[in-house]
């Protein structure tokens, strides 16, 4: 059990049923705010479309020393375009787009953008030193999770020590939400909690 970042593949983008795997009631919201600005609809990529794998990475360490991390950092805005959002879409958005539909952890929808959630990840990737060369990219399924929960990050840390290696559960989440935002522009699909 815990809660999960996982991507959403085109069919479930559009699906009826959320039990089922589909968010059709928050593509449909999303399309006519974005229609109401003047945008064309989002029409979501295929995901991996390889059979390797999709995006899935347990969000359970403490958030307490990311967050303050996150206070010290950035803004009130930048903080709720990081990890504040619902869904993330691979669009630019200037600020995240609240929606008036409920999930199973809030009341509201709030779609951010990956090239924003990206831009705001490498900021605090570079101020923790954050070794992304070392970090798996999300090639695999927990990735991310079982590498921070595995002796490879205790291996990484003692090879190459700095801020970021001082509080690990901060360093994971600086990762996930950057690995997060870099998979949606990569696959060109939505990233949600499940």
């Amino acid at each position: 059990m815990g809660v999960y970042l996982v991507s959403i593949e085109a069919r479930e983008w559009f699906g009826e049923s959320e039990e089922a795997g589909g968010h059709g009631a928050v593509a449909s919201a999303f399309d006519d705010e974005l229609r109401r600005r003047g945008l064309p609809p989002y029409e979501p990529g295929p995901g991996s479309g390889d059979g390797g794998g999709w995006f899935e990475e347990k969000v359970s360490p403490s958030m307490k020393g990311f967050d303050a991390f996150c206070r010290a950092h950035l803004t009130g805005a930048e903080r709720e375009t990081l990890y504040g959002w619902t869904v993330l879409v691979p669009l630019s958005l200037e600020e995240p787009i609240p929606l008036p539909i409920g999930s199973a952890y809030t009341d509201e929808t709030l779609i951010a953008g990956a090239p924003q959630v990206l831009a705001l990840g490498e900021r605090l990737a570079a101020v923790l030193g954050l070794p992304l060369d070392a970090i798996p990219a999300t090639g695999a399924n927990l990735e991310l999770s079982l590498w921070f929960m595995e002796d490879q990050v205790r291996r990484t840390a003692a090879a190459r020590p700095g801020p970021w290696a001082e509080d690990l559960d901060t360093a994971f989440y600086v990762a996930v939400y950057l690995r997060a935002a870099q998979y949606a522009l990569r696959h060109g699909c939505p990233i949600t909690y499940s």
